[in-house]
């Protein structure tokens, strides 16, 4: 599996930048695999907001976004301080599910960390059930995946998921 570079990473938007604190230090010296996903959960949410699809915009509608799959490649180690940056790629979608690839990097080393491939399904909050995206939703989506279809490197997935 070919990972791109730190550089054709940075071609896509920033989600977060922050620095690891202390209390995300497991037993072996480093992040704990728990704050992996914390990271994702931190900056995921910018990808739709970048189109203004926030949280007010959700609770507006009475949907949201629930995940269901999730592919976690841990390429090198995060520890207490490093600081570290995210990106998303939206890689595709159906009527009700969106595909994409999360990244994490270590800034203060220059390495790519860890990588996150996941299947997000759109919910309809009252019945707690799958339901068809938005329009908005579904447009910001699409533009996304147009535009970063046009990336000159391929996303690193695991070939077992799709929308």
């Amino acid at each position: 599996m070919l990972y791109p570079k730190i550089e054709q990473l940075r071609e896509l938007p920033l989600q977060l930048s922050m620095y690891i604190p202390p209390q995300w230090e497991d037993r072996n010296g480093h992040v704990n695999v728990q704050f992996y996903l914390a990271l994702y959960e931190l900056g995921g949410w910018v990808v739709l907001e970048e189109f203004g699809v926030d949280e007010a915009w959700f609770s507006r509608h009475q949907v949201s976004q629930f995940d269901l799959e999730h592919h976690l490649n841990y390429r090198a180690e995060l520890g207490v301080g490093d600081q570290v940056s995210t990106y998303s790629r939206v890689l595709g979608r159906s009527d009700n599910h969106f595909h994409g690839m999360y990244f994490i990097v270590n800034e203060t080393k220059q390495r790519l960390a860890a990588t996150l491939e996941y299947i997000t399904a759109s919910i309809d909050m009252r019945t707690r059930r799958k339901a068809p995206f938005r329009e908005e939703l579904a447009s910001g989506l699409d533009a996304l995946i147009e535009r970063h279809r046009g990336l000159h490197w391929d996303a690193p997935v695991c070939g077992k998921m799709s929308p």
